[in-house]
C-alpha cells in the first residue's frame, strides 16, 4: 500500500497542514519523500504509527507525550493497546455518568462528583510514566546495563525484603514511624540502585503497586494479603508531608 499525503490525510480524518506538522516535529514522517517531485508518500507502518497517535490524542495526551511514549525503547504496541482500552473504557464509563447526571440536574440535585476524573488521570498518567522515556528511565539504563542476571536477581529479592517488612506491620497505621521509615529505605533504595527517587515518582509508583495486577500480585505475595495497598498508602501520606 503506497498513499500520496492528500490520500493519506483523507484515510486516516486529519488534515494534510497536520500531517506536514507531524512531519516537522518528527512524531510521524512519510515513509518516503520522492527526492525529484517532493511527494510525501505513506504506507502500512504509517497507518499503524498514526493509529497509535490518533488513540492517545482521543485521551488527551499531548503531541509531546506521545512522541515520548512512541519513541520509548520499551515501547510495546500490544500492551500500549490495552492501556489505552482500559482509559477509554474509563472515559467512556465518566460519559455515561455525565450523561445521566443531566437528568438528575434537572431535577435540581447536585451533581458535582460526576465530574471527578481521578481515576483516569491517575490511569493516563501511569501509562505516560510506564511507556514515557523519562530521564528515570534513562537513568535506570545506564545504572543497570552492565548488570547481570544474577545481581538483578538479587537487588530484586532485597527490594522485596522491604515489602515483606511492610507486610508484618500492615496492621498498624500506614502513618507511623515505622512504616514511614519503611517508605523512606525503599525510597533511597531505589534511588541507589535504580534511578533517583524524588517524590513525585514515588507517589507515581505508589498507586502504580496497586493499579498494576503484576505489582500488586509480587508485593502481596512477599508481605502477603493486602500488603501492596498498605504500601501505596503509607508511600502516600510520605509524599504528602
Amino acid at each position: 500500500m503506497k498513499m500520496q499525503i492528500k490520500e493519506f490525510a483523507e484515510f486516516s480524518g486529519v488534515s494534510v497542514r497536520t500531517l506536514h506538522y507531524y512531519d516537522e516535529i518528527g512524531l510521524l514522517k512519510p515513509a518516503f519523500v520522492d527526492k525529484t517531485t517532493g511527494y510525501r508518500f505513506y504506507d502500512e507502518s504509517s497507518v499503524l504509527r498514526m493509529q497509535e497517535i490518533l488513540f492517545y490524542r482521543e485521551l488527551d495526551f499531548s503531541l509531546k507525550s506521545i512522541d515520548e511514549i512512541l519513541s520509548s525503547p520499551n515501547y510495546d504496541a500490544k500492551k500500549s493497546l490495552e492501556e489505552q482500552r482500559k482509559l477509554l473504557l474509563l472515559k467512556k464509563e465518566r460519559l455515561e455518568r455525565i450523561i445521566s447526571s443531566i437528568d438528575e440536574a434537572m431535577k435540581g440535585k447536585n451533581i458535582m462528583s460526576v465530574f471527578d476524573n481521578s481515576e483516569f488521570e491517575k490511569c493516563k498518567t501511569e501509562a505516560k510514566e510506564k511507556w514515557g522515556k523519562t530521564k528515570a528511565f534513562e537513568e535506570f539504563e545506564s545504572k543497570s546495563k552492565n548488570r547481570g542476571k544474577a545481581e538483578n536477581d538479587f537487588l530484586g529479592e532485597k527490594m522485596m525484603e522491604i515489602f515483606k517488612k511492610l507486610g508484618e506491620i500492615k496492621n498498624i497505621s500506614p502513618g507511623s514511624g515505622e512504616a514511614q521509615n519503611l517508605v523512606e529505605t525503599l525510597k533511597n533504595f531505589i534511588t541507589a540502585n535504580y534511578y533517583t527517587c524524588t517524590d513525585e515518582i514515588l507517589s507515581g509508583l505508589g498507586k502504580m503497586y496497586v493499579c498494576d495486577e503484576r505489582f500488586k500480585e509480587n508485593i502481596d505475595k512477599a508481605g502477603g494479603t493486602g500488603t501492596a495497598e498498605f504500601a501505596a498508602k503509607a508511600i502516600e501520606i510520605y509524599c504528602s508531608l
